[in-house]
């Protein structure tokens, strides 16, 4: 049994219109969830361990602000889930708001650009910066994104990113 919290505003999302969402994800993991909506408190039951990793990690995401739909991603084996916490980063409530920003970039194109040079989705929501990718795009966008929050310039980190990404292309150019 795993038990987990989820912010309040995020417990309407996770149920779904008429509880579509969360018998899904029920379904998809075989197993049974509880939801406290006065606490945001959830309980997860079920008797395979790592059906029930997954169904923690799915509400996870779905907390800290990702859509179901990519969420549900998570079900496939190649596919992970990364948590940043600002707070490490910043020493104020204005830092935390500042990195924020810093990561989402004007009306988005931060974070659009991150997603399109990782191929990884990106949320930022409350003190957490969550990213649902591949494991290697997970590695490089997680990288990124510790970059900005430290104070690097945009354009250094998106042309350290494309970098990369040459090399892994090359790498797999390589191998066959």
């Amino acid at each position: 049994m795993y038990e987990l919290k989820i912010p309040k505003q995020r417990i309407a999302v996770l149920v779904g219109t008429k509880g579509k969402i969360k018998r899904k994800i029920e379904q998809e993991t075989h197993t049974k969830i509880t939801i406290d909506s006065k606490e945001g408190d959830i309980f997860i039951t079920g008797t395979d361990n790592l059906k029930l990793y997954s169904a923690q990690t799915i509400i996870k995401a779905i907390g800290r602000g990702f859509n179901p739909e990519k969420a549900l991603l998570l079900l496939k084996t190649d596919y992970a889930f990364e948590m940043i916490n600002i707070m490490d980063y910043s020493k104020t409530q204005a830092d935390l708001i500042r990195l924020r920003g810093r990561v989402i970039g004007r009306h988005g194109k931060g974070r659009d650009t991150l997603e399109s040079l990782t191929n990884c989705f990106v949320s930022v929501f409350g003190k957490t910066i969550s990213v649902i990718g591949l494991a290697e795009d997970i590695f490089l966008a997680t990288k990124a994104i510790e970059k900005l929050l430290k104070g690097a310039p945009h354009s250094k980190v998106y042309a350290w990113l494309e970098r990369k990404k040459s090399m892994f292309r090359q790498a797999k150019r390589l191998e066959k």
